[in-house]
């Protein structure tokens, strides 16, 4: 049987072709005298977390966009960082406020995110933000949920009327992408680690996206032919070397599209990020 490799959905292309096109925005913002600014919290020394912020910072220098790191020690009390929040609530200067997820563990995640001015909001976790997208309403988009959609949209795959199954149920991820796609009158199914028999639905699925942080978790045999793909995961295996929870080599003869990891998902947020962080920023100079 002749079988044909899924075309790739090249994020870190389509994020530079993004960038590009928000550097002449930014350049056109700065000209009238408003140049966005992002102040990223970063608590404690979780390398990860260093090298994500590391490179918000690049990629906000690289369009035009103004961005500062703030940076606590991991010994820093919850309330002391919900006063730095606190006066960056308050500081016309500062359009986007994000703080590095995980935090230690004294720290409530939920109480840090609510602290944020929903307007400056750029990872678009606030409450409200995520109340008006499940309202339809515009705001400022979860990241990566808003960098999936757009990846889609920007392929030409059809959305309305296709069947999306989600693995996985997170708030910053699974939750948030199937409510974007359903405003996009998709049919969206979520599974996750307890649902039964996952073959069943996901062999079902027009578009699977996979956000379960386990190494090759799904395979062929989860897929129907010419299945859209997107892996979310982004996995270190002990030779270093990095993985998605989908098995990329196993996949790609059976889907017709698919993401790469890395180069993948991964740089549209950044580029959703910094969208975000533009939009704040016209936002808030019309108050």
């Amino acid at each position: 049987m002749f079988t044909m490799s899924a075309e790739i959905i090249d994020g870190k292309e389509l994020a530079r072709k993004i960038r590009l096109d928000m550097k002449e925005e930014v350049s056109d913002l700065s000209t009238s005298g408003l140049i966005p600014h992002l102040t990223v919290i970063l608590v404690g020394d979780n390398p990860a977390s260093k090298s994500y912020v590391n490179g918000k910072k690049k990629a906000s220098a690289e369009v035009g966009i103004s961005s500062d790191i703030i940076e606590l020690s991991v010994a820093t009390t919850e309330e002391e960082l919900l006063n730095t929040i606190k006066q960056l609530n308050q500081d016309p200067s500062v359009h986007g406020i994000l703080v590095q997820l995980p935090l230690p563990k004294h720290i409530h995640e939920q109480a840090v995110i609510e602290a944020i001015d929903p307007a400056k909001d750029v990872d678009g976790f606030h409450p409200i933000n995520i109340g008006r997208m499940m309202t339809n309403q515009d705001t400022l988009l979860p990241c990566t949920p808003h960098g999936i959609v757009t990846m889609l949209k920007e392929s030409n795959i059809q959305l309305e009327g296709q069947h999306v199954v989600i693995i996985g149920r997170s708030n910053i991820v699974g939750k948030p992408v199937g409510q974007l796609l359903l405003n996009e009158n998709a049919t969206v199914t979520y599974c996750h680690s307890r649902t039964k028999d996952l073959i069943s639905f996901t062999s079902k699925a027009d578009i699977l996206i996979v956000a379960v942080g386990i190494p090759k978790a799904i395979g062929m045999e989860h897929l129907k032919q010419d299945a859209v793909v997107i892996d979310v995961g982004i996995n270190r295996l002990e030779d270093r070397s990095l993985v998605g929870d989908v098995d990329f080599e196993q996949v790609k003869e059976t889907a017709s599209f698919i993401t790469p990891v890395p180069g993948g998902v991964g740089p549209m947020t950044i580029a959703m990020l910094l969208q975000n962080t533009m939009k704040a920023a016209k936002e808030l100079s019309q108050k």
